[in-house]
């Protein structure tokens, strides 16, 4: 049932899971799914954790005895670093047979923080002491000041996940900002040999931007709607190839070298966003045509189980290169701005996670509320 599974993952990319919640954490599904399925890693975000939290009771009986002089902010980090904590236990055998290569579990920094690298600093910290796990990372918002603090939490000896990738040249940022922290770390002597990032470079959703920018042009301008149309389904993936063109070329070079004399391991690419949204398209094909050596899905279960049950697997992700800028750049003579597009889901992203925090926060006291009366 899992062989498609394990080939995926022979052919150099880590499955991990796109969600968490306490239940699988307690009733074997994840040790089952780490033992059959050949997942080697788990992600979460404030939407995750707003719906774990908000189903059923499963938290209500930690939450009743969290201090109720914490806030409920405060009060949240308590659920979320016990979950993780136990995540990254789970995890924790994957770690050690992958000499640090893979098993982690990552854990948002608040996501008010995204403009404040300071903040965003201390925080980070502050979970990576609460958590106490070596395979715990941090997730850290892409923005410019992301990049400032994840250059200093590298340095630190921190692993972190960069989140909330569009755009090359955010992703251009993080990788310069990933290997000034290396470098930064191995000036002062101190280990890089255990250190591990990903970029979490988000794929579905920019087809969805501009697939919905270029049916309003083929409506507006019906003798180029053909063109417009064979264009719809091809930014995404060709966008997620030139990151990892980026990628390889990063990862070589004078500058690399000694720092991999050292240990230092890559940044690995980790393909975010990546079911399916528009339902014309092949469900698993944000997974199918983005495989390659160092890479990293994050699957939503629903994916993970379209996978297991018909996806293929072949090495895609330095396909048809060419192909790809070309797609891109028949988009731009079009007048569809990639940069635009980008920058507008960087900014609803954020927003996004933003209210689910929000959200989840507002639920979280009136359940503190109820279980307190």
């Amino acid at each position: 049932m899992s062989a498609r599974l394990h080939a995926l993952h022979a052919a150099g990319q880590s499955l991990w899971l796109d969600y968490i919640d306490r239940q699988m954490l307690s009733n074997g599904d994840l040790a089952r799914r780490i033992a059959e399925d050949a997942l080697t890693g788990m992600t979460s975000n404030p939407t995750i954790f707003e719906k774990a939290l908000a189903e059923g009771a499963a938290y209500d009986a930690q939450l009743a005895t969290v201090d109720a002089a914490l806030s409920d902010r405060e009060a949240f980090f308590t659920l979320a670093t016990t979950d993780v904590r136990h995540a990254c236990d789970a995890f924790r055998g994957v770690y050690d047979k992958t000499q640090a290569v893979d098993g982690y579990v990552s854990l948002e920094v608040s996501p008010d923080l995204a403009r404040d690298a300071e903040g965003t600093v201390a925080e980070a910290r502050r979970l990576w002491a609460l958590v106490d796990r070596p395979n715990l990372m941090i997730k850290v918002p892409g923005t410019i000041e992301g990049a400032d603090a994840i250059r200093q939490l590298i340095a630190d000896g921190i692993n972190v996940n960069v989140t909330l990738l569009f755009a090359v040249e955010a992703h251009a940022r993080v990788l310069e900002a990933y290997i000034a922290g290396l470098e930064q770390r191995a000036a002062a002597n101190l280990p890089i040999d255990r250190i591990a990032s990903v970029a979490s470079f988000f794929v579905s959703r920019v087809d969805s931007a501009i697939d919905k920018q270029l049916g309003t042009m083929a409506v507006a301008s019906p003798a180029q709607a053909g063109t417009f149309t064979a264009l719809q389904g091809k930014a995404a993936i060709a966008n997620a190839k030139m990151a990892y063109r980026l990628f390889q070329a990063s990862f070589a070079g004078p500058r690399w070298a000694p720092l991999a004399a050292k240990g230092a391991r890559v940044q690995r690419p980790l393909w975010a966003s990546t079911s399916t949204k528009n339902p014309a398209y092949r469900d698993v094909i944000y997974v199918e045509e983005l495989i390659g050596p160092d890479t990293v899905n994050t699957l939503p279960p629903a994916t993970l189980e379209a996978f297991r049950d018909h996806g293929n697997v072949r090495a895609s992700v330095t396909e048809h290169v060419a192909e790809a800028e070309r797609a891109l750049a028949a988009l731009e003579a079009h007048g569809v701005s990639l940069q635009a597009v980008t920058d507008t889901l960087l900014a609803e992203g954020l927003a996004s996670f933003e209210q689910s925090f929000v959200t989840l926060l507002s639920g979280l006291a009136r359940k503190r509320a109820a279980l307190a009366s």
